[in-house]
C-alpha cells in the first residue's frame, strides 16, 4: 500500500538516498551527486510529493517548478525530477506519483505540465506516455554524455480548463 503526500523536511535524507541509488548518465545530464546536500536546496517542500509505504518508508518522489517565473508562463509547470527506490520499482509508484503531481498542478491552476527526458531513458519515456504525456519536440544532440550526443525530448500533458 502506497500513499502520496507533500514532502516535509524530514524526507530530505530519504530523497537524497533515492537520488544516489537511481542516478545514471542515461537518465541525468548532470554529474553524479556527491557529498552532503539537501533535496530542498533549490525548491520548497511544497513543490515535492513523496510516495510512502505502509511502513512510512519514502518509496519515491516527484518535483516540479515554474521554469520562467513570469506571469505569462504561470499556467505551465515543469516536472523536473522523478525517482523511485530501485528496491520498490515495478509496483506502479512512478505512475502514481506522476498522476498525483498532475492532479496537484491542475489544482494550482496549471493548464500544461511539461517535462524533459533524455532519449537514452526509454523507460521514463514509456511511463510518461502511459500518463498521457506527448512528445512536443526534440533537441537533437543537446547533451554530450560519455562522449555521445544525446537528445533532450520535450513532453507535455495539457490539462482541462
Amino acid at each position: 500500500m502506497i500513499s502520496i503526500r507533500t514532502a516535509t523536511a524530514a524526507d530530505d535524507a530519504a530523497i537524497v538516498a533515492i537520488d544516489d541509488a537511481t542516478w545514471s548518465p542515461t537518465n541525468s545530464p548532470v554529474s553524479a551527486p556527491e557529498g552532503p546536500r539537501s533535496a530542498f536546496a533549490h525548491l520548497p517542500t511544497s513543490d515535492v510529493l513523496v510516495a510512502v509505504t505502509a511502513e512510512a518508508r519514502v518509496a519515491g518522489y516527484i518535483q516540479w517548478h515554474n521554469v520562467f517565473g513570469i506571469d505569462s508562463h504561470a499556467h505551465v509547470l515543469e516536472i523536473n525530477g522523478l525517482a523511485v527506490d530501485p528496491a520498490l520499482a515495478g509496483r506502479g509508484i512512478g505512475t502514481a506519483l506522476v498522476e498525483a503531481a498532475v492532479a496537484e498542478l491542475g489544482r494550482r491552476g496549471a493548464r500544461k505540465v511539461s517535462l524533459r527526458v533524455l532519449s537514452t531513458n526509454p523507460a521514463a519515456r514509456r511511463l510518461y506516455a502511459r500518463c498521457s504525456f506527448v512528445e512536443e519536440g526534440v533537441l537533437r544532440g543537446e547533451f554530450l554524455l560519455d562522449g555521445a550526443e544525446v537528445d533532450d525530448v520535450l513532453m507535455a500533458r495539457h490539462l482541462p480548463r
